[in-house]
């Protein structure tokens, strides 16, 4: 059986091509309780728990500012569960609790944008207080800088929206070879037995994540 995989509709093209080939894909159309550049990000409504468990928030109770958008943006490995826990919607920490998941309190709340997913144990992110507490927790971290990343409407976007882990693949929405720490980012993946897979026809762009 295919894993279930939800995507933006303003993934690209051959995005959503090779998406559909590994996974039953579902596209995320736009919502109209968050603000309009991000209304097609589903890392706003949709939480990822384990590989075969999503969490779906109720849209209705996001607001378009800060952080009533960020309640269902939490992070999950599949062990550890990323977010500024203040803020987390109470059904979906319930939701963490009963999964058992151990909790890493962080002060951002866009934690889900913010991480790139690779194993139970390791993430990527270019947010510092986010690799602190996590290194803290346990996790492995590489750490890479900020930026390089586009969404309309906004200065820049952040690269865990540009990305999501489906099967063995660590998949990228553009092209990743253009991010200055490309190599880096290559390596910590393929030393944890994963592939990595990017798209050079057109920048990265984040998209809401690859749920």
């Amino acid at each position: 059986m295919k894993n279930k995989v939800i995507v933006s509709k303003d993934a690209g093209k051959e995005l959503k091509n090779h998406l559909s080939e590994k996974a039953d894909l579902m596209i995320f159309e736009p919502i109209d309780t968050v603000a309009e550049p991000v209304r097609c990000h589903p890392d706003l409504v949709y939480c990822r728990l384990k590989e075969d468990i999503i969490f779906m928030g109720n849209e209705r109770l996001l607001k378009p500012v800060y952080p009533g958008d960020i309640i269902y943006n939490g992070f999950s490995t599949g062990k550890y569960f990323i977010h500024d826990l203040e803020h987390t919607e109470r059904q979906l920490l319930k939701a963490v609790n009963d999964l058992e998941l151990i909790p890493v309190n962080v002060k951002q709340g866009y934690a889900c944008c913010s991480i790139v997913p690779v194993d139970e144990d390791s993430i990527i992110t270019y947010d510092r207080g986010i690799a602190k507490a996590a290194e803290a927790a346990g996790l492995s971290v590489l750490t890479i800088g900020p930026g390089h990343v586009e969404l309309p409407g906004y200065d820049t976007g952040f690269i865990g929206g540009t990305s999501g882990r489906v099967g063995d693949e660590i998949i990228f929405n553009g092209d990743l070879s253009a991010h200055p720490d490309c190599q880096a980012i290559r390596q910590f993946i393929e030393e944890r037995g994963l592939k990595v897979r990017y798209f050079s026809g057109y920048p990265l762009r984040d998209i809401g994540s690859i749920i």
